[in-house]
């Protein structure tokens, strides 16, 4: 059994999980580390010139049910591009060689995987971010930083493999992100007499996402009124009355939950909240992916998301800081000078290529995975788009912040600000 699957436990939020709509195959690293990645001077080093390092990504930037990452891309690139400005890392620029379209495709991923070590030879992949990570075992055998969405179990604990926000997905003795619950509990002016019904995908992923907010919700003090992974996770369903019908009669008393959590992605939460609303469900509807303004240039999309609360593991676009400014003139740059709508996407490729700059500058002049690894261990900065980031506790546990936004009247307002909540024992 793998490393992965040994270590799952459940898929936490936020989406920033995307969230729960993550599987955790991996591969096998039977293939032995090469081309000097684990150490020596400058031009010895995999990826690793006197001026440039080189980084490559995997992205779902499609899907075959329309699902799309790509930004993520684009994310990565104005992260890199600002570094490369301000004089590179530790005077090497970075050399991006751009994302690899896995498709959602375990057998792509572990392809994509192997294309970039083995023949474009990077020092390390940020980000990583699919629904699948069958080139984790891959990656961390040939000693390659990588860093990504922590939303998959191949984040957690692997030495070379690191999630901008954290581990998502706890192992038991780990704890659990409270943002989702908390946040949801605030919303509803508290949890006690208030009932939750969680639904995800019949996978992996969904399963784990259901083990990890059934303990999350309980703890905050809601009751749990339905937790199926039920719904099939590669066929989008063309009726939604079976599960609306179960999930209005779930309640207490037989009647509607207050709050329904889908942990799924953009298309099921459109069938699925459409569904509900033509049933006359007036409670909350939330999940963690549906934080996109792309989503709103249809009408049937922006009606069907209006008032649906959205988990967030950084801090809104809606916020005034510093970095947020920072982040939309970089984004902004990257795209040609053109102001783009702005998603989630972008956010998971700038922090994780920021991660890993973040690292890499404190490793020094003399870069190699050693180095780099030394840097991480013990590495900590503050007041992040994240919150306040640590390792290697970011590859036992998440960092622990977050914020709800939700959609109304075709546009996204913070519904709870972006604060970092205590977390819970996981078990």
């Amino acid at each position: 059994m793998s490393r992965t699957l040994r270590t799952l436990a459940a898929a936490a939020a936020a989406l920033f999980l995307a969230t729960a709509c993550n599987s955790a195959s991996t591969g096998g690293a039977s293939d032995k580390p090469g081309g000097g990645g684990s150490g020596g001077p400058a031009g010895t080093v995999r990826g690793v010139t006197a001026d440039s390092i080189k980084v490559g990504g995997i992205v779902s930037m499609t899907s075959a049910s329309g699902y799309s990452k790509k930004d993520t891309d684009l994310g990565a690139k104005a992260r890199y591009d600002r570094a490369n400005a301000e004089g590179g890392v530790n005077g090497r620029r970075i050399d991006y060689l751009g994302a690899e379209d896995d498709g959602q495709d375990p057998a792509r991923n572990l392809a994509a995987a192997r294309k970039l070590v083995q023949q474009e030879k990077v020092f390390a992949v940020a980000p990583m971010s699919s629904v699948t990570f069958a080139g984790a075992d891959f990656l961390d055998g040939q000693a390659v930083p990588t860093v990504g969405w922590g939303t998959l179990p191949s984040f957690c604990g692997p030495k070379h493999l690191y999630g901008f926000n954290g581990c998502l997905v706890p192992t038991p003795g780990g704890t659990l992100n409270q943002t989702w619950p908390e946040g949801l509990a605030t919303i509803l002016g508290g949890a006690k007499g208030r009932s939750v019904a969680l639904i995800a995908g019949d996978n992996d992923a969904g399963k784990f996402g259901i083990r990890t907010f059934t303990q999350g919700f309980t703890a905050a003090g809601f009751q749990l009124a339905y937790a199926k992974p039920s719904v099939p996770a590669t066929a989008l369903p063309n009726d939604w009355s079976a599960y609306v019908k179960e999930i209005l009669r779930s309640g207490p008393g037989g009647k509607a939950p207050d709050a329904v959590v889908s942990v799924m992605q953009t298309p099921y939460n459109i069938g699925l909240f459409t569904a509900l609303k033509r049933a006359g469900y007036r409670g909350v509807l939330s999940d963690p992916t549906d934080y996109d303004p792309g989503l709103l240039a249809k009408d049937a999309t922006r009606q069907a998301l209006d008032g649906v609360v959205v988990l967030l593991q950084f801090q809104p676009f809606e916020a005034d800081s510093p970095a947020m400014r920072t982040f939309k003139e970089d984004i902004r740059k990257a795209a040609g000078g053109k102001d783009v709508p702005l998603n989630m996407h972008m956010m998971t490729g700038y922090m994780s290529a920021d991660l890993f700059l973040s690292v890499a500058a404190k490793a020094g002049k003399d870069l190699s995975v050693e180095s780099f690894q030394r840097a991480a261990n013990g590495f900590s900065d503050t007041g992040t788009l994240v919150g306040d980031r640590a390792e290697p506790k970011g590859q036992k546990e998440s960092f622990g912040c977050g914020a709800l936004v939700r959609l109304t009247g075709g546009r996204y307002e913070i519904a709870v600000p972006f604060r970092c909540y205590p977390p819970i024992p996981f078990h």
